[in-house]
């Protein structure tokens, strides 16, 4: 039952991996440590991922990822993202802020995260981008992967909360 949603998030981290691949001098791609990955992964990756080189910090994040999917919401969204995003070392330490919606600030002011203006509906994010959401509670918040979005769950569709924007790491 976790498949679609194992699959779902290595095509974000390949996603990922790809781009920053293509900022290799200022980003988090470490080309000396990067692998083109075993039959094993590959069935997860794709048939296309036998021709990349994928630093092993980013398997390894999908890899954990992976063991916690769910496919249905546990209302941990943030939590899930936050563990995500230090486990692939996109970030250096665990986000304080305790809810969702608050996620954006946070990523912006503490981590070099960037707003991206331009994006007003999460379906048109580019794919590795967090997403969040406002709303009278928590919000939610949720990565944009090449068929969907995860977070602690996986959908295909976004969710059905006021979005508030898209945030990307620059390299």
């Amino acid at each position: 039952m976790k498949r679609p949603a194992v699959t779902l998030l290595l095509a974000a981290v390949a996603a990922c991996a790809g781009a920053l691949a293509a900022h290799a001098d200022d980003s988090l791609y470490d080309a000396r440590h990067a692998t083109t990955p075993d039959a094993g992964i590959q069935h997860f990756l794709g048939p296309k991922s036998g021709g990349i080189r994928y630093d092993a910090r980013m398997i390894r994040a999908a890899q954990i990822a992976m063991s916690r999917a769910y496919p249905h919401p546990t209302w941990r969204c943030w939590h899930y993202v936050k563990d995500a995003l230090v486990a692939a070392q996109v970030i250096d330490s665990r986000p304080a802020s305790p809810w969702a919606k608050q996620a954006g600030d946070e990523l912006c002011q503490r981590y070099g995260f960037k707003k991206l203006l331009a994006v007003r509906n999460p379906a048109q994010a580019p794919v590795g981008a967090v997403l969040v959401y406002g709303g009278p509670d928590a919000g939610h918040v949720e990565i944009r992967t090449t068929t969907g979005f995860v977070s602690d769950f996986v959908s295909a569709t976004p969710y059905p909360r006021p979005f508030l924007g898209a945030y990307v790491k620059p390299s």
